[in-house]
């Protein structure tokens, strides 16, 4: 009998990766293929959709015929995906009628300004400030500046959705128009209460409503794959946003367990015993949905925590700059008073201000590209700390420690500065891959291979610890001088969105 696997595609802002995932709940084999951002001097970040779909086409197919050359059978296809990013499509050919707008994007600013007086209603309803990250500010702007959208839309043929929506859709030939409440939770168009589309708002933001995707829970069915070589007939049983498949991936399910992923940018989620009452700091958002019910969460996003390494190490010329920027910064004990606010597309939560832009306060004529590199690097615990003190005052709660996923994990003087700023244990997944592993394990549970979440638990594997070590004098220093510089990124901003 052939050894049964599931097919993981992680389909993320800079690159598209395909995973082997065994009943052992372990990763056996692992394909990726980059992709690129488009980005213009006005703020506008856009994706090309079919460089999207080609990479997770050949990233599947090579992973399924490893599968068979390996002897192991393929029985589902799980999709994690980036969010909030924004496409429109022909239902018919499932032909894109312009480039994805990337989660980063701002161009849609004006029109949260527009809508502005509607701000606190929407968040009421969606549990999303009104900012131009989410999905219909987006779908919104298509609407009023692409001829070919609008066209769409008057002849009843427009298709909208976000990154699992147009993959599923690819994959399945266009027979399926679907989402899972997870992404559907980060368009600013979902009713959490109801769990349903608002038609309400649909007509806010100018959007058909005949043009979104039905609704369905994370794992459940998602249509069969009919397009990619070596999985034809597969079906596809789970679909998830990558921040709530890496929270379902670390194996930890009650109420008040936090993570942050550490990306392109950066999530921050903390699970709730239901639906959390509104705040203006903090998104509330589905994390995972089953056919029997929802688990609800608060959560922070954070635009620019390693693209602003990235960033800094372009700006400075560096030749491999993620990489020489972490050398860097490594050659010092810190960044001796320097201070960088990467708001380059504008400050996410608990901020909600897409006006500000980056700075860099407290430069002395000693200071040099390491100090800035270090403080590069310390941004990122900085605005991590942020939105889990205001977690914290949201909730009511005392969070005992943060569990940590994504690429900077690696970096052990990063993790070790994120628990000194919080004062709090960060626990570092040992596994890169978590978001697929959650998707995996959702269609896992679809298939039958594990019947609760505490199975699940169970396949968790313990991460690496770090306790704090700062003394609480330095700590809050610290901290304060961030406090103030984030006031002067925003010190020439407007009317917040």
């Amino acid at each position: 009998m052939s050894r049964q696997i599931i097919l993981a595609i992680d389909q993320g802002t800079t690159n598209t990766k395909a995973l082997l995932v065994e009943r052992s709940g372990r990763v056996t084999h692992r394909v990726s293929a980059p992709v690129e951002l488009l980005t213009q001097e006005d703020g506008r970040v856009e994706q090309n959709p079919e460089e999207l779909w080609t990479s997770v086409r050949a990233t599947a197919e090579a992973a399924a015929r490893h599968a068979r050359e390996s002897g192991a059978a393929i029985e589902a296809i799980a999709l994690t995906n980036q969010r909030e990013t924004a496409l429109a499509w022909h239902a018919q050919t499932t032909e894109t009628l312009a480039n994805a707008v990337s989660w980063q994007c701002i161009r849609s600013a004006g029109i949260c300004e527009r809508l502005n007086a509607s701000s606190e209603h929407l968040r009421g309803l969606t549990g999303l400030p009104l900012a131009p990250l989410i999905s219909a500010t987006k779908w919104a702007w298509l609407l009023e500046n692409s001829a070919a959208v609008e066209e769409a839309a008057r002849t009843g043929t427009l298709r909208l959705g976000t990154v699992d929506t147009w993959l599923t859709a690819k994959m399945t030939g266009g027979t399926t128009h679907a989402t899972d409440l997870t992404n559907a939770s980060r368009t600013g168009l979902l009713d959490l209460g109801s769990c349903r589309w608002s038609e309400e708002l649909c007509a806010s933001f100018g959007i058909p409503a005949g043009s979104l995707a039905e609704l369905r829970p994370s794992s459940g069915d998602f249509g069969v794959c009919e397009t990619i070589d070596g999985l034809k007939g597969v079906p596809i049983l789970a679909a998830i946003g990558d921040s709530h498949g890496a929270m379902f991936g670390h194996g930890k399910f009650g109420a008040g367990a936090v993570k942050s992923t550490y990306g392109t940018g950066s999530s921050l989620m903390a699970l709730t015993a239901g639906l959390a009452d509104d705040t203006p700091a903090l998104a509330r958002t589905i994390a995972w949905a089953f056919k029997d019910g929802v688990q609800y969460a608060l959560e922070g996003n954070i635009a620019m925590t390693g693209s602003a390494v990235q960033w800094l190490g372009e700006f400075l010329r560096l030749a491999k700059p993620t990489q020489a920027m972490a050398e860097l910064a490594e050659s010092l004990a810190d960044s001796a008073g320097v201070y960088f606010v990467p708001a380059m597309v504008g400050l996410g939560a608990p901020w909600w201000d897409a006006a500000a832009r980056g700075t860099i306060t407290g430069l002395g004529r000693h200071h040099t590209a390491a100090h800035l590199a270090e403080a590069c690097v310390e941004s990122i615990a900085f605005q991590v700390a942020d939105v889990f003190f205001a977690m914290e005052q949201s909730a009511g709660l005392r969070f005992k420690d943060l569990m940590a996923d994504g690429g900077a994990t690696r970096n052990s003087r990063l993790m070790q500065f994120q628990a000194d700023i919080l004062a709090r244990p960060v626990e570092r997944s040992k596994n890169e891959e978590l978001s697929a592993i959650g998707a995996a394990w959702l269609a896992g549970i679809e298939l039958g291979w594990w019947n609760s979440l505490g199975e699940l638990e169970e396949l968790a594997e313990d991460g690496d610890h770090f306790e704090p070590r700062m003394d609480e004098p330095e700590r809050v220093k610290l901290h304060s001088g961030w406090v103030r510089a984030v006031a002067k990124a925003r010190s020439s901003t407007g009317t917040q969105c």
